[in-house]
């Protein structure tokens, strides 16, 4: 034993910066209160975020919950330091989710995680948060950034994203999906958030660099495959809200192969014809460069589908021309038939 008095340690010097983490909240502040809807009850800042429903508009409401994150999309942002639009893909994610459920997002959550923060790119990925939510309506009403050293190697982070949403009693979906149903294709905006890890290993093969013009696009590789996800919520509502949607498929991993059966009842299936949209360019790139097969596509990517609508055939037109009015570009891509699993016709074009 010793006498010595060891030098004091703080918390900064192992590597928790809290005054940053206090100077995120302050730049974030804004675009959060940017966000605030009907029943926002306060700002950021207590231990606990809350909400009134009734506020909302709800009587008799059911609460729906959704978790996602952005996945290996990640690295790409990180690689490039584009920061901008993932939070957008976060959000999308989660409230691209509970409206297939029939639920209004009412608000959201994130969780943000780094091995050092950086106020200004934390600051950029929240700020894309809260632009995801203003856009679909939903308010950003609290959230957790973690400064783990240790954890991450320098530079790297993680996102995960949490939206609670609402309905009306007796308004879940699916409900009353028939044989003969109409389903309607609502285009994606390129990749979105899943098949990043094929992606990434595609790139790899061809040996080009992040910022390298993208052969499918007029930007550079790196921030043309870092298109946000885009956000169906205020238009998908509003068709539900209209009548005839019977259920909803939000495209993601599993591309339309996987999802599409999760919302039809045990017995029926679809029949897609894969004529009815074009392959949009980047996908047509990723086939080719990468060998892909049309199976292992469908299977893996959206492939230019990000949502599908299964509606009433009487309804069907209605719906489109006014999803098209909102401005979603609408393909009329197949029927719900008996029988299990999706059964594909014709081919993908580019």
């Amino acid at each position: 034993m010793t006498d010595k008095t060891p030098d004091a340690l703080t918390y900064a010097q192992a590597g928790v910066d809290i005054d940053a983490g206090n100077a995120l909240v302050d730049r974030i502040k804004p675009a959060a209160a940017a966000t605030s809807r009907p029943g926002v009850m306060a700002g950021l800042g207590g231990f606990g975020a809350l909400f009134d429903l009734k506020a909302a508009g709800y009587d008799d409401p059911i609460l729906v919950a959704a978790t996602d994150g952005v996945g290996t999309k990640l690295k790409i942002a990180i690689d490039t330091g584009y920061f901008d639009t993932v939070g957008v893909d976060l959000v999308a994610m989660c409230v691209n989710d509970l409206v297939c459920q029939g639920a209004e997002p009412l608000f959201f959550l994130d969780y943000f995680a780094t091995g050092k923060l950086e106020v200004e790119a934390a600051a950029r990925i929240v700020e894309g948060i809260a632009a995801g939510c203003k856009a679909s309506g939903c308010a950003l009403i609290g959230g957790e950034t973690a400064e783990m050293p240790g954890m991450y190697a320098p530079g790297d982070f993680d996102l995960a994203g949490f939206a609670v949403g609402a309905m009306d009693r007796g308004a879940a979906l699916p409900s009353g999906v028939q044989p003969g149903d109409v389903l309607l294709g609502l285009g994606s905006n390129g990749v979105h958030s899943n098949g990043y890890s094929l992606v990434r290993k595609v790139v790899e093969r061809t040996g080009l660099a992040w910022d390298a013009p993208a052969p499918f696009g007029e930007s550079a590789l790196g921030q043309a495959l870092l298109a946000p996800t885009r956000l169906y919520v205020t238009q998908v509502l509003a068709a539900i809200r209209s009548g005839g949607v019977h259920a909803l498929a939000h495209i993601t991993g599993g591309g339309l192969t996987e999802n599409l059966p999760r919302v039809l009842p045990d017995g029926l299936g679809a029949s897609i014809d894969l004529g009815a949209w074009r392959l949009p360019p980047v996908f047509d790139w990723l086939a080719r460069e990468g060998g892909l097969e049309t199976s292992e596509m469908l299977k893996t990517f959206n492939a230019g589908i990000g949502m599908v609508l299964v509606v009433a055939p009487d309804r069907a037109e209605t719906l489109a021309d006014s999803l098209r009015a909102a401005g979603e570009t609408v393909y009329r891509i197949g029927v719900v038939t008996h029988g299990q699993g999706v059964r594909y016709s014709g081919d993908l074009t580019a």
